[in-house]
């Protein structure tokens, strides 16, 4: 038996640079009772892998053709070799159709808004995924809707699950919180980065005795803010946002945009922060007791962070709300992954 998982052209399975969908797979695939026939296929540059049990897909570019076609070119050929008994395709619909054409034993996974990736737009797009996939497995409520919007509840019964992504339980000491405010993703005006400075340099300005950091970066945006209290440590490995996480005792995630999950968001609230969340996609999944930010706005922002630090009791009781309310472990996902294995293979 084997189980392939094919990943995203560029997705980066890789410590150095991991994108969402790679980290879900670095934590829950270890806990897999199929772990030892789980085959994970990428291509990245980079020599350090997340797991142990991955194979780069190294193939030629040819000038006329797309790179992304000569991946999943570079798997089929694979496949011809040593066929699976099921492929997981995660984030990329438009590999569906090609795959089908040597296994038709395929589980869809949708990270993003269905409606915006390519061979999931129309309606008539999406019924050619489920005619042509066994399960179709969304990372939240939200991109569950987004897909099914239009289509008539007989051309989806049963085929569809959502199951979000995951992370561990941190061991978190709530007394030895710092007032550190951190802000965790890409510094664009789609993650809100934009309103979250000004708002945060009027804070450090009213209170001396807190500080911000922000890890992340984006390279196509330049935002500055200027504050002998406002630290920007770039990017940082996971391991090392998870540190930073456990010892602040407010995060901000304030994305314009709908989020299909916000990974930034679960990590926080399993980290024992006070969360402060815009209230779009699938933010409220990922913090369901968060302080939720309808009118997104600087002002709206700069309230809410300050209404935790006048009130220390209702920080810390946010805290640990948000901390024990929390289900989303690797274990309690694996189990959920490992159910529909069990009914497919």
């Amino acid at each position: 038996m084997k189980i392939s998982i094919l990943l995203p052209y560029k997705e980066n399975f890789s410590p150095v640079y991991p994108g969402a969908v790679s980290l879900f797979l670095k934590d829950t695939i270890p806990l897999s009772k199929f772990k030892k026939n789980i085959l994970v296929y990428g291509n990245t540059r980079f020599k350090k892998k997340l797991l142990k049990n991955y194979k780069n897909l190294d193939f030629k570019n040819y000038f006329f053709k797309s790179s992304s076609k000569s991946y999943v070119e570079k798997f089929i050929e694979n496949e011809n070799f040593n066929k699976s008994s099921l492929i997981e395709i995660h984030n990329r619909p438009n590999y569906v159709n090609r795959i089908y054409k040597i296994n038709k034993n395929i589980v869809l996974y949708f990270h993003n808004d269905p409606l915006k990736m390519k061979n999931s737009i129309s309606l008539n797009d999406r019924k050619e995924i489920l005619k042509k996939t066994i399960l179709v497995i969304f990372n939240s409520k939200w991109t569950y809707n987004q897909f099914i919007n239009g289509l008539e509840k007989k051309y989806y019964r049963n085929k569809l699950k959502i199951i979000h992504q995951s992370t561990n339980k941190k061991i978190v000491n709530f007394n030895s919180k710092k007032k550190i405010i951190i802000f965790v993703g890409r510094l664009n005006k789609s993650k809100g980065y934009d309103l979250f400075g000004h708002a945060a340099i009027n804070i450090l300005n009213k209170y001396s005795d807190w500080k911000v950091v922000v890890i992340g970066d984006e390279p196509r945006e330049k935002l500055v803010f200027n504050h002998k209290r406002f630290k920007v440590l770039g990017f940082q490995s996971n391991n090392k946002v998870i540190n930073w996480l456990k010892k602040s005792d407010i995060s901000v995630v304030c994305s314009r945009i709908e989020e299909p999950f916000g990974r930034t968001a679960l990590e926080a609230s399993s980290s024992g922060c006070a969360v402060i969340i815009s209230n779009k996609g699938g933010l409220p999944e990922a913090c369901p007791k968060g302080l939720k930010i309808h009118n997104l706005t600087q002002r709206n922002i700069e309230k809410n962070i300050e209404k935790l630090i006048k009130n220390k009791t209702f920080k810390k009781a946010l805290q640990k709300k948000i901390y024990k309310n929390f289900y989303l472990t690797n274990n309690f996902i694996t189990k959920k992954i490992d159910s529909y294995r069990d009914k497919l293979i």
